[in-house]
């Protein structure tokens, strides 16, 4: 049976992974030429080192010989902030990302349906059953010293009632 050729791709949403490390995930919905659909999980490095691979394997296409002549599509830079903007970056980028991947496949067949663009949007085994996102404990945390917080307040204002009468 021939290889299934890919449809159609669109980067749905970013996840919050904490193993190996934290990090987040683009969730990407993909439509095979067999008529499956699946849902995959990939990391910017893992888009980063595909342009890679791409702009080796097709170095007339990226534009390596005359930029003008170039088609494979730009991937967005990586972008270096503090920790507490990870999620920022990987929703900033999640327009992006997804015009890439259908200007990807909308490429010259050559390109589109090349081995390195077929793995990229294969399921993999973590693909199957990927992690649950973890709530994040800011957020319950933040709820409990708020009320914390307002409990205390109450108490002071009662307190300072019974000083003041």
């Amino acid at each position: 049976m021939p290889r299934s050729s890919i449809v159609d791709v669109r980067v749905q949403d970013v996840q919050k992974r904490r193993i190996p490390n934290k990090h987040y995930v683009y969730i990407i919905q993909v439509t095979w030429s067999s008529g499956s659909t699946e849902v995959i999980y990939r990391r910017y490095s893992r888009f980063f080192n595909l342009q890679m691979q791409l702009l080796d394997t097709f170095p007339v296409e990226g534009g390596q010989k005359d930029p003008k002549q170039r088609y494979i599509p730009f991937l967005p830079g990586k972008i270096l902030f503090r920790r507490s903007h990870i999620r920022d970056v990987a929703v900033k980028r999640l327009k992006p990302i997804d015009e890439y991947c259908r200007a990807l496949i909308r490429l010259p067949a050559h390109i589109s349906q090349c081995d390195e663009v077929l793995q990229f949007f294969e399921t993999r085994p973590e693909d199957l059953n990927p992690p649950k996102e973890e709530p994040i404990g800011k957020k319950k945390s933040g709820l409990a010293i708020i009320q914390r917080t307002t409990s205390f307040l109450k108490r002071g204002i009662r307190e300072t009632r019974l000083a003041i009468i």
